[in-house]
């Protein structure tokens, strides 16, 4: 019987093109199996078969776990204070093995056994195929769409499947069985059955690739996509740079009568590409994502990595776009917040700032109107900055003298100590669990404090928009924020 499975693990191995171990591995997990069905509970067996001679011999063994942990299955598993009464060297995470009597193979169920041994052929044949492919360090997948899977749509291509899901479908795309398709390799999940690479259409990697077969230049180093932001099969927005002089980035990438731009619209189911110039200046940068919109002007807020962009009348709809879309595709492109208002509400926004301003300045510094207008012509716009800027700046304002420039910033350090000492005893009040509570840091939990909010039934209590107002998030993060401190309401209920 030993030499007739050696002599069919020699014919299996050669009809399938898969190495010896891997049959062999088949049938030792067929004998296991069986074997397992011998005893009562989940026990753990192994089997183990000599390449060359065919015997083999049966394990049944325990994997020794931490005395602390317990035991979760007593059929497989032993303590570890136990398992050293047997085996004094024995350790964590290692195994006991008794030796048991070996289950002839002539009793094996032959049907059971086959269809282990195919399976794991099976398996074996699949991720050699998967391993071959990937090899190729293709980005691309390019396929047949073979059928729908839970609304998922396996695309073949050869002999291995790639799993496009809905989600990552370009909206509004009518693909049919039998149609060719192209799409980005996302991700290679092996735990998935029969299609384990994951791929997206939606992607805004997958229109940068197309770009570079399309532009031959970026492959060359010439040109370089900076990065790229998409409403699939709407409308989209690339940023490239030039690292050549003699190369104008944007007219290469859309090409003599926009052929190559186009070849990328046709394949994106008319997705328009707007192709903007980047520059390392953020401001210039945002300006030319917001194309076809003129800027008026536009004003940086490197804290909150934000931009108040102005613009008048008649460029306000095209920058904002449909629906948002255009300032949309802009934020994402850059990596900046973009605030679109026009003059009227700019010169709003600037009073009610330059008030603020002025007020604080006028209660903490004990100052008139006058001296607070001087500060903030001159360009202070913070206590910190009136008390640690060099005194060399002050002095050359001509309104100050030395006197009034030491009391000045004398007062500002002052107002900041005095801020910081009640700033530490209304955190002092806040209750352990909001300071536990995920997604919070010492400054917004400060922030919090010093609006009252001391417990998770504060925070709970908030509306979005009273948050925003209280620590500057953006909409998303202020109601995750609420969510999560309301968790301990719907604790008890199913």
């Amino acid at each position: 019987m030993n030499r007739e499975m050696l002599m069919l693990v020699e014919a299996i191995s050669r009809e399938k093109n898969v190495e010896r171990d891997v049959v062999f591995g088949a049938v030792e997990l067929a004998l296991a199996q069986a074997t397992k069905k011998l005893y009562q509970g989940d026990v753990d067996i192994r089997v183990a078969m000599d390449r060359d001679s065919g015997d083999y011999e049966t394990f049944r063994r325990w994997l020794v776990v931490p005395d602390e942990a317990g035991l979760q299955n007593p059929e497989a598993e032993e303590l570890l204070m136990d398992a050293r009464d047997r085996l004094a060297d024995v350790e964590e995470g290692e195994y006991i093995e008794e030796l048991i009597e070996s289950l002839p193979i002539g009793r094996i169920g032959a049907m059971a056994a086959k269809q282990v041994i195919l399976q794991k052929i099976r398996d074996a044949e699949r991720e050699m195929l998967l391993q071959d492919f990937m090899s190729r360090g293709e980005k691309i997948f390019v396929g047949t769409v073979k059928r729908m899977d839970k609304g998922d749509m396996i695309v073949e291509s050869g002999r291995v499947e790639g799993r496009l899901r809905r989600s990552e479908m370009i909206p509004k795309e009518n693909l049919r069985n039998g149609d060719r398709v192209r799409a980005m390799i996302m991700d290679v999940d092996t735990t998935l059955r029969g299609a384990p690479i994951i791929l997206s259409r939606s992607a805004p990697e997958f229109m940068i690739e197309l770009f570079k077969q399309e532009v031959p230049e970026v492959e060359q180093g010439l040109l370089e996509i900076k990065s790229c932001a998409r409403d699939p099969g709407s409308r989209a927005k690339i940023a490239v740079i030039s690292h050549d002089k003699r190369v104008d980035p944007i007219g290469t990438c859309v090409g003599v009568r926009g052929t190559r731009v186009n070849a990328v619209t046709n394949e994106l189911a008319g997705e328009r590409v707007d192709i903007v110039l980047w520059s390392e200046d953020p401001a210039q940068f945002v300006i030319g994502a917001l194309a076809p919109a003129n800027v008026s002007s536009i004003v940086v807020d490197e804290e909150k990595h934000a931009m108040d962009v102005v613009v008048d009348e008649e460029n306000l709809a095209i920058a904002i776009g449909r629906g948002g879309q255009n300032v949309r595709l802009a934020s994402d492109l850059t990596g900046w917040k973009i605030n679109i208002m026009d003059a009227a509400e700019s010169a709003e926004k600037l009073a009610n700032e330059t008030g603020g301003i002025r007020e604080l300045f006028m209660e903490k510094l004990d100052v008139d109107q006058e001296i607070a207008d001087i500060l903030i012509e001159e360009g202070f716009s913070s206590l910190e900055e009136v008390a640690y800027v060099p005194i060399q700046e002050m002095l050359e304002i001509e309104s100050f003298d030395e006197d009034t420039v030491n009391e000045l910033r004398a007062r500002a350090k002052d107002a900041l100590l005095t801020m910081e000492i009640v700033k530490e005893e209304s955190v002092q009040d806040v209750s352990q669990d909001l300071r536990d509570l995920e997604g919070l840091n010492a400054e917004l939990i400060a922030q919090l404090a010093q609006s009252g909010v001391h417990s998770l039934d504060d925070l709970a209590d908030l509306a979005v928009d009273e948050l925003v107002d209280i620590t500057g998030q953006t909409q998303d993060e202020a109601k995750v924020l609420i969510l999560k401190a309301r968790e301990h309401w719907f604790a008890g209920q199913e």
